[in-house]
């Protein structure tokens, strides 16, 4: 049976399940092959819990964790109404195909459109052709705002820790 929630931090269970999805995701080529450093394992369930903006949902699957998501709300300027950027969203390999990806994307739909966003964005790897297929397959596209300038790109750059 799957169940998708909203994660409460201040639950120990939920929290730990948390830290372990991530962990796991972050183990994953698509979530960079490294696990998460020691500092942030024992200190993101805090500084989560600091930050009102942020939406953490659980997938389990007869009562064991499944798959998470990690959402940040943001504002949109042209449209001046809030947004929702999906910062992480992963399943554990041994509950892939059981569309549950595609369930925790409906679930955070419906908590964007509560909080009366006025869109949902996301970044995905060009590599990770699984993942784009789930996501255009519920309505995600390419972001461009003019075709003769071409579509938005993802940068970053890291600051000194």
């Amino acid at each position: 049976m799957l169940t998708i929630i909203n994660a409460d931090l201040n639950n120990p269970q939920h929290a730990g399940d948390l830290v372990m999805l991530l962990n796991s995701y972050a183990l994953d080529p698509m979530g960079g092959g490294e696990p998460l450093s020691v500092y942030t394992q024992n200190n993101l369930i805090q500084e989560l819990q600091k930050r009102s903006t942020i939406r953490a949902i659980l997938a389990y699957v007869d009562n064991q964790p499944a798959g998470f998501s990690i959402c940040i709300e943001g504002f949109s300027t042209f449209a001046c109404k809030p947004l929702l950027n999906i910062h992480d969203i992963a399943v554990l390999p041994d509950y892939r195909g059981m569309g549950i990806a595609k369930k925790l994307l409906a679930h955070i739909e419906d908590i964007a459109k509560e909080l009366h966003c006025c869109k949902i964005t996301l970044e995905v790897l060009e590599g990770n052709h699984l993942a784009k297929g789930i996501y255009q397959n519920v309505g995600f596209a390419g972001y461009e705002l003019d075709p003769a300038m071409g579509g938005a790109i993802m940068m970053q750059k890291k600051l000194a820790k």
